[in-house]
């Protein structure tokens, strides 16, 4: 992990100099619910508070460390915490800095406030998206091979794709640092001695798409991400940026069991 992600940490309980805000007004702010439908769901049993049932009315939370699921899907209230994506042009080196004076994706990021940074890497050339938090927790599972969240690429590769090559990858090959075996491979499209192919896996080894394919006579002449978990791009440009929806940082959450 560099220096560029940080150590997470979360208090479970409001601090104690703080009477907290109601929670029904935390889940209106939220965008939940109205605070009368959110009452309705407290008394019904649906709102859960650093993993406890919540059926009383008067129940106070923390917003900034209090963790809340309802219907089982973490609801973000922590206004401090941000979820982005950036939609990462080819060419821009995927770090916030460059000693270098290189483009970066920090770049793209001068003018938002607070220490943001990125979820795992596209090389150089790779584009598409990328999530950008200074969510620390959320960042580490996602990276972290155990969750196996899956990731979707796009791949402009040289070359006819020989039949039956789709089982060939979900059943696995063999590289140089060990195998791989991809969850979903398609055949998008075909124009003359080129092709699109769809891959879906949850490896996160260095170049393991662009390796992979080259491995099995498909050598890559583009490459786009455009798909984590649920999280994808939509109508984005090369450099845009826009917040997670609600939907979308719960899915993330739900992706890594938090």
């Amino acid at each position: 992990m560099t220096s560029e992600h940080p150590t997470p940490s979360r208090a479970s309980q409001p601090s104690a100099d703080s009477e907290g805000v109601r929670l029904q007004k935390v889940l209106s702010q939220a965008g939940v619910a109205s605070r009368r439908a959110a009452e309705e769901m407290i008394v019904e049993g649906r709102i859960e508070v650093d993993g406890e049932v919540v059926t009383e009315l008067g129940r106070r939370v923390d917003p900034a460390t209090a963790v809340i699921h309802v219907d089982g899907d973490r609801v973000m209230v922590n206004e401090n915490l941000t979820h982005l994506v950036l939609n990462k042009p080819r060419g821009i080196l995927c770090t916030m800095s460059d000693d270098q004076g290189r483009p970066c994706i920090g770049d793209y990021l001068r003018e938002r406030q607070g220490k943001l940074f990125h979820v795992g890497r596209l090389d150089q050339d790779t584009e598409g998206l990328l999530l950008i938090t200074n969510d620390g927790e959320l960042a580490n599972r996602l990276m972290h091979p155990s969750y196996r969240v899956r990731k979707t690429y796009l791949a402009d590769v040289l070359g006819p794709v020989p039949k039956g090559l789709g089982q060939r990858l979900r059943n696995g090959v063999e590289l140089d640092d060990g195998p791989v075996k991809v969850d979903r491979f398609k055949l998008v499209d075909v124009n003359q001695n080129r092709a699109l192919v769809e891959i879906v896996l949850h490896e996160g080894r260095k170049h393991i798409v662009r390796r992979l394919l080259k491995h099995v006579g498909l050598p890559v002449q583009r490459l786009v991400r455009t798909q984590i978990g649920e999280v994808r791009l939509t109508t984005e440009r090369p450099g845009a940026i826009r917040p997670l929806n609600r939907q979308e940082i719960s899915s993330l959450y739900r992706a890594v069991g938090l």
